[in-house]
């Protein structure tokens, strides 16, 4: 180039002026070459301040990625740590449940013989005690089986009277008909059954042949034995004396059998544990007094007596204060049969009962009227009688046995609408049954 620039520079000031083109080309290219260099300057400033970053990058990460292992080796140190620690209280753990076990094997072992003992000792209580409860229990079916027979024993008479006569008629016919009924009717109306009972049973009968459809006689008898037994059946029935205390009242006309029922009544539930107290109220039927203390004598329970003649209020006022000073569980009263009319019956029996009534009201009271049932139809007259001016209870049909004319049963239940609640049987204490109208029917009918 220079040589270029020479070659055209024919003088001086072409020189000059080449010189100067020269120095401007050199400065151009100086200014260039320094150009280039501070760019590159800055370039290499910029690689190395990027490598410093870099490094300080690189220096930061290592610092994290050393904290990190750091961290992580205290971790692993604190787990290993933690998990030896683990371990020795597991070991411990397992020393102390092996010697817990030893522990309760011995006291197992103790505990396991010391129950065997007691179960044996238990099992032979509780065989003793199945033992005597089977011993009662059939000491109890053998009481009502004999009470039962005793029952079919005691109505022998009044089922010959009665379905003896029933079980000729029906086997005699061949075919259901209204003539076999009025055979029917006429055995029920002389066994004491009572005319208006009597005809109830027969609609009954009636109506039954005719929704069932019966044609046979044989079959007559068994709705027969139902309607009796329907009849009979009531709730009430039962003589409850569980509440503690009790007062029984006796009533009824002379010779009956009342005195004789009271003594079989305190015998009864005498042997059942209970306190029993007896008041001869009856004063003025002689004897009465007397034949009271006999009973009271046999069933080793007190009396309270006055003399013949005493006023009974008087009697049943000290017997009631007697009871209550002794804590008895069962006062039972006799009361006067002798009385002319209704009027002294009325007036007598008031007396009583209202002395009962302020004296001793928290007592339980049962009023039950004594009827003989060998006097028929007099029985339900009596039943009518007593129910007009005392609130009868229970009803009482003694000396059942006596008579071939046990449908008095149904009469006076029917047409008194007072539930039979005792039954007499026979002469000897457990004779005196309470009423079962199922157990009646069956005995009757000779189920």
């Amino acid at each position: 180039m220079f040589k270029k620039l020479f070659k055209f520079g024919k003088n001086k000031e072409e020189n000059k002026e080449v010189e100067k083109h020269q120095e401007n080309v050199v400065e151009d290219i100086k200014e260039e070459q320094i150009e280039e260099v501070e760019n590159q300057e800055d370039t290499l400033e910029e690689n190395i301040e990027i490598i410093n970053n870099n490094q300080e990058d690189l220096i930061q990460d290592n610092k994290i990625n050393e904290a990190e292992a750091e961290a992580e080796a205290e971790a692993e140190a604190e787990a290993e740590a933690e998990a030896e620690k683990v371990e020795t209280e597991i070991k411990e753990e397992t020393k102390n449940e092996q010697v817990i076990e030893d522990i309760v094997e011995i006291y197992s072992q103790d505990i396991v013989e010391e129950e065997e003992d007691q179960l044996e000792k238990i099992s032979q209580e509780s065989i003793d005690e199945v033992i005597i409860e089977e011993t009662e229990i059939e000491e109890t079916i053998q009481n009502k089986v004999n009470l039962f027979d005793r029952l079919k024993q005691g109505l022998t008479k009044a089922k010959q009277g009665i379905t003896d006569r029933i079980d000729e008629v029906l086997k005699s016919y061949t075919k259901v008909d209204e003539e076999l009924l009025e055979e029917l009717e006429e055995i029920l109306i002389t066994a004491d059954v009572g005319v208006n009972t009597t005809m109830n049973i027969i609609e009954q009968l009636r109506n039954k042949i005719k929704e069932k459809g019966i044609t046979d006689p044989s079959d007559v008898r068994v709705e027969l034995k139902l309607i009796v037994e329907e009849i009979l059946t009531n709730d009430n029935s039962t003589l409850d004396v569980s509440h503690s205390p009790t007062i029984i009242l006796m009533v009824g006309v002379n010779g009956v059998g009342k005195t004789t029922t009271i003594g079989k009544l305190a015998n009864r539930y005498r042997q059942e544990g209970k306190k029993v107290l007896l008041a001869a109220g009856d004063t003025f039927r002689a004897a009465a007094i007397e034949q009271l203390e006999v009973w009271a004598g046999r069933s080793n329970v007190d009396i309270i007596k006055h003399q013949e003649g005493a006023d009974p209020g008087a009697v049943i006022f000290d017997a009631v204060k007697a009871a209550k000073a002794r804590k008895v569980d069962l006062l039972i009263c006799d009361t006067a049969g002798r009385l002319h009319n209704k009027a002294n019956l009325m007036n007598e029996l008031g007396k009583v009962f209202k002395i009962v009534d302020r004296e001793f009201p928290e007592a339980k009271k049962e009023v039950l009227l004594v009827v003989d049932a060998t006097t028929g139809q007099n029985a339900v007259v009596q039943a009518k009688t007593f129910k007009e001016v005392a609130d009868i209870t229970g009803i009482v049909l003694t000396k059942l046995d006596g008579t071939a004319k046990g449908g008095v049963v149904l009469a006076v239940k029917s047409e008194v609408d007072v539930p039979v609640k005792l039954i007499g049987v026979g002469e000897k204490v457990e004779d005196l049954q309470d009423f079962d109208a199922k157990a009646f029917s069956d005995a009757l009918f000779g189920n």
